[in-house]
């Protein structure tokens, strides 16, 4: 059977290595961290996945955490007014429950799992110069380390990158105490124009269920807010300020909240880059990256880990029809086209999102609140991003949509 080698230890490479270990090719991974490492680490990201993602999961049987993870039953969304009521205040449910599974949980677990299906491991900051190494030995090498000397390989694609500086100041926090969502659990997304975006969720963390707090801030503005935080607990308080100048009805349900661990708290900021799929080594050799390598999305709309597995996925299907023919720089190409296809709209979407909204956004986000259908068709666009270009991108059907409901 064919040699795989992963170079990186996420949501896809694990994913993407404990697929092809049970279609029988021999796959080995190399990982910065050890799963010791991991599970007594700082938060890595808020990963909450929808039900397309969580299915790709549950075809490899790798969902360890469904009776014990909170489900997200839906999504609600709201837009301060001037006077410090809601301009827009609505939710609807998902058609599948999503669920956030902390990775200091999930990645030691999958690869306890890599290595009872006889992968191999290897414990190593990978370089250049040992992908030379793999790919002289190597059927085939995956980079899917989304960060580091191996990530930079591959060049950005500015036709697919209309960024090229971070678009907002990012900071997780991991809770407890957070008071529920009396209705139903959900993401609770807040939009402060001109100020940046805050959400919320049930998680599963290492003390526990809990909730996620996700920041994003636009940069220079008031929630761009964390270069002076020192210590744990003055990012608590920093976010709790966030919530009570700007979502005071989020603030209300903070009065008993705490950190989950000393470790789950994170901020960074990043530019959302797409960039070609083939790095060619000096060797001549070439590399595929995956997922947060070749398409690095911002948080604002939560896909990273689904575009992970959904990668993952489109990657295995893509080397099983390979059979045994050699996997070319022309058939890597192939690979990830096959896959933007998909994560193109994501990325649009999510793009689009980090600008101003435009006036037929706001007309869409506002009916969503006198019309069930578009609420429903919103929220679960969050997992199948690809519905959006048929009536949210474009203004003119957003208008042809809204008349064909009687608006």
């Amino acid at each position: 059977m064919r040699d795989i080698m992963i170079v990186g230890a996420g949501q896809s490479g694990l994913h993407l290595a404990l697929g092809l270990l049970r279609h029988g090719y021999d796959v080995t991974v190399v990982s910065n961290r050890t799963p010791e490492d991991i599970a007594g680490g700082r938060v890595m990201s808020s990963q909450a996945m929808f039900g397309t993602a969580l299915t790709h999961e549950r075809a490899l049987g790798l969902d360890f955490w469904g009776d014990a993870c909170p489900p997200i039953e839906g999504i609600g969304f709201t837009v301060p007014a001037p006077d410090g009521g809601r301009a827009i205040d609505w939710a609807s449910r998902l058609r599948a429950p999503a669920r956030s599974v902390d990775q200091r949980i999930k990645m030691p677990a999958w690869l306890a799992e890599v290595e009872r299906l006889g992968g191999k491991l290897v414990f190593h900051e990978a370089t250049p110069a040992d992908l030379e190494t793999y790919a002289a030995r190597y059927d085939l090498v995956l980079v899917a380390a989304g960060k580091g000397a191996v990530a930079s390989l591959f060049r950005r694609d500015p036709r697919r990158s209309p960024y090229d500086t971070p678009q907002r100041a990012l900071a997780l926090t991991y809770v407890n105490g957070l008071a529920p969502r009396p209705e139903y659990p959900a993401v609770c997304f807040n939009l402060v124009p001109g100020v940046g975006e805050y959400f919320v969720f049930p998680a599963l963390t290492v003390t526990g269920p809990c909730e996620i707090m996700v920041f994003e801030g636009v940069p220079g503005g008031p929630m761009d807010c964390w270069a002076d935080v020192r210590t744990p607990e003055e990012h608590l308080a920093r976010s709790r300020w966030i919530l009570e100048t700007f979502l005071p009805w989020e603030a209300e349900r903070c009065a008993a909240v705490e950190l989950t661990d000393e470790l789950g708290v994170l901020t960074g900021r990043f530019s959302p880059t797409v960039r070609r799929p083939v790095a060619t080594l000096p060797s001549g050799a070439s590399v595929l990256g995956v997922a947060d390598v070749v398409v690095l999305n911002d948080p604002i709309t939560g896909q990273g880990s689904n575009n992970a597995a959904k990668c993952a996925a489109s990657y295995l299907e893509s080397i099983l029809d390979r059979g045994a023919r050699p996997y070319d720089a022309e058939w890597m190409e192939r690979t990830f086209e096959r896959y933007w296809a998909d994560a193109s709209h994501a990325t649009a979407w999510t793009n689009a999102l980090l600008a101003p909204p435009p006036p037929h956004v706001l007309d869409l986000l506002g009916a969503a609140g006198e019309l069930p259908e578009v609420a429903s068709r919103f929220v679960n666009g969050f997992d199948d991003p690809r519905d959006f270009a048929a009536w949210f991108m474009d203004p003119d059907r957003a208008g042809a949509y809204l008349a064909s409901l009687g608006r």
